[in-house]
């Protein structure tokens, strides 16, 4: 792989715009890159959605969203955070994060901690606006969060574990209406795991070099020259999971079933046009699914809507 590059973006608006001292937490807590911030939040958003209620789409919906794209930006920058500090003397020796705040000396550790003690705190306030159900599930969540950047040390599926952590949303987004959980979101929370395991796997590709190198594990390095049949087979998995899910609950099949049918045709066109060893590729395709969330998301609101 030859275009490997740094994944820090200096010519972000936001670092322009903010002071010097500032910006180096702003790139801790990845706000210089809010796309990937989508794959965490779409989750909640299609919890929400496809949650059944007694009056359709009402104000406390739109609240509900609205507290979800925040907690989304908090919780992603948290995790971040907890990844590069544990990885910190990893980061250093692959070139794509070499230049990120910790192992480039810009942040402190001990910064990176209070830092992350901030997101956890503002996270906490967000949280205790929804109902015990989900609030439980939010808190327990924090185990995934914590554990999930030790997982690429000591097992080949680390991208299974990021899974469980991006889309835990799924299962607090349908608590939120409904104050427990049922099949259909379960269902919807393990096709969430496999539309992680494609798209990271996708963006593993990236680092596989490097992490050959130090030792550490990935699915990308797992499927080797495979990973294209892999991603694909884990692509079918989420719209048939999503299918599913989405039919049990009720949705109205048409609008539903058309939109997802989209999505389907995006994820193909991932792994019909996937260059694996060509890095800049990986990330566009990594990058491409926010499109895949949003056709989802849709045909969730226009099933729920005409259920």
């Amino acid at each position: 792989m030859t275009d490997t590059a740094s994944d820090m973006r200096p010519q972000s608006r936001l670092l322009r715009w903010a002071p010097p001292g500032v910006r180096p937490y702003l790139m801790l807590g990845r706000l210089d890159r809010p796309k990937p911030v989508m794959l965490l939040l779409y989750p909640c958003w299609w919890g929400l959605a496809m949650a059944p209620r007694p009056a359709g789409f009402g104000w406390i919906d739109l609240w509900y969203a609205v507290l979800f794209g925040i907690g989304a930006v908090v919780m992603r920058g948290a995790g971040c955070t907890v990844n590069d500090i544990l990885d910190r003397d990893f980061d250093a020796q692959v070139a794509r994060t070499r230049t990120r705040p910790i192992p480039s000396g810009a942040v402190s550790p001990t910064r990176a901690v209070l830092f992350l003690i901030a997101l956890l705190l503002l996270g906490f306030l967000i949280l205790i606006q929804f109902n015990g159900t989900t609030v439980g599930l939010g808190i327990a969540s924090l185990v995934v969060v914590f554990t999930y950047p030790l997982m690429k040390r000591i097992t080949w599926w680390p991208q299974a574990f990021l899974g469980l952590a991006f889309n835990w949303g799924a299962l607090v987004g349908w608590t939120a209406v409904t104050g427990e959980l049922a099949l259909p979101s379960l269902i919807l929370f393990a096709a969430g795991i496999c539309w992680t395991l494609s798209y990271d796997t996708i963006y593993a590709l990236q680092d596989i070099e490097d992490d050959a190198r130090i030792g550490l594990k990935s699915t990308a390095r797992l499927f080797g020259a495979a990973a294209r049949r892999w991603v694909a087979g884990f692509c079918a998995l989420t719209v048939l999971g999503i299918g599913a899910a989405g039919l049990l609950a009720g949705l109205a099949p048409l609008p539903f079933l058309l939109c997802l049918a989209a999505g389907a045709a995006q994820l193909a066109w991932q792994v019909a046009t996937l260059i694996p060893d060509r890095p800049a590729d990986c990330l566009a395709k990594f990058n491409s699914n926010r499109w895949f969330g949003l056709m989802v998301l849709i045909g969730l609101i226009a099933g729920r809507a005409l259920a």
